[in-house]
């Protein structure tokens, strides 16, 4: 018992050693609130990030995910829930840098020790020009149906005029 504790905290030790690593590609922490007290482990917790749009420049999403915390949540082998709420918003003049799929992946951050991802994937509504995202998690054999949409109308900022999202849409 006592190797499989000690083989679990070095592999988490060695996953946070990476995560640091990986930090610039992590969206901003925004506060996270306590949601069930744990004695002597960290507690369970909503964690709210913002992350702005790779490449459409003017737009930040907000997503808020549950984070267990116990000695699995500790360890860094807990599985996460798949519920995740979403909020995207035009924060300036909007600017698309390249062109993109419908449903294109903007971001992904790993639910679990192994198996399962959330997503965000952006997509447009060429009629109405507005963009749309999508966030969702998979698990390698089973996903999930818990998903959460956002749509941000794209509109003038100052005298700027907003691109026509349709125009950057890829076949």
């Amino acid at each position: 018992m006592r190797f499989l504790v000690a083989a679990a905290l070095s592999a988490s030790l060695l996953l946070q050693g990476v995560g640091a690593a990986l930090a610039a590609d992590e969206p901003d922490l925004i506060f996270k609130k306590s949601t069930v007290w744990k004695f002597l482990t960290p507690d369970h917790k909503l964690a709210t990030y913002a992350i702005d749009d790779p490449i459409v420049e003017g737009v930040s999403c907000h997503f808020t995910v549950p984070e267990k915390g116990g000695v699995s949540g500790w360890l860094g082998v807990a599985e996460e829930v798949s519920d995740v709420s979403l909020a995207c918003r035009q924060v300036g003049p909007v600017t698309i840098k390249e062109n993109f799929e419908q449903g294109e992946e903007m971001f992904r951050q790993r639910r679990s020790f192994m198996f399962k991802k959330m997503r965000i994937v952006r997509g447009c509504d060429a009629k109405r020009n507005v963009l749309v995202y999508l966030v969702y998690s998979d698990k390698l054999i089973e996903g999930s149906p818990k998903n959460s949409t956002s749509t941000v109308p794209l509109m003038p900022w100052g005298d700027q005029q907003p691109p026509k999202c349709g125009d950057f849409v890829q076949d």
